[in-house]
């Protein structure tokens, strides 16, 4: 699996709130429409300017706060590829992986705003082709590349009619 896109650098510390704004809940039953919101309390231009396919890039403890999917769920409509980041929220990795969010652990300090990245998964190498230098990613468990490539935990199920841990 390669990915390619342009890097959207954040800090650390980006709460749910920052991703899915919590003063727009009474958009969470409209999630696209939510989605056109996303990441605005971090960065108001993202949504507007991002394109398809494009990475969030962050440092430590990415989607702290609220366990809701609202979260990574407006990220992948969004389109985002993927978020790199130095460590992720606990809760909202696992809702990340659940809805068919590809997040990657690897040391973003070598990334920069704009930075044109390939990801390749099956490598676990991130090429920053704006800085012509590779960073190692943490390698996801197989399971988990599995329910990435069905697009999250209910497709995955409904495809084997259980979960399938080989």
């Amino acid at each position: 699996m390669i990915k390619q896109g342009k890097a959207w650098k954040f800090g650390d510390d980006i709460s749910t709130d920052h991703i899915a704004p919590g003063r727009l809940f009474h958009l969470r039953t409209n999630l696209p429409e939510l989605a056109k919101h996303v990441l605005e309390d971090a960065d108001p231009e993202f949504a507007q300017k991002m394109s398809v396919g494009d990475f969030v890039v962050a440092g430590n403890n990415f989607g702290l706060g609220s366990s809701r999917e609202h979260a990574p769920q407006v990220l992948k409509i969004a389109g985002v590829n993927a978020v790199l980041a130095k460590s992720f929220a606990r809760i909202f990795f696992r809702n990340a992986i659940n809805i068919g969010l590809l997040l990657v652990e690897c040391n973003t300090d070598m990334i920069n705003q704009g930075d044109e990245l390939e990801l390749d998964l099956a490598a676990g190498i991130i090429k920053n082709k704006t800085q012509a230098t590779k960073i190692k990613a943490t390698p996801l468990p197989d399971v988990m590349i599995k329910i990435l490539n069905d697009g999250g935990l209910a497709k995955h199920i409904e495809k084997y009619g259980d979960f399938q841990l080989v």
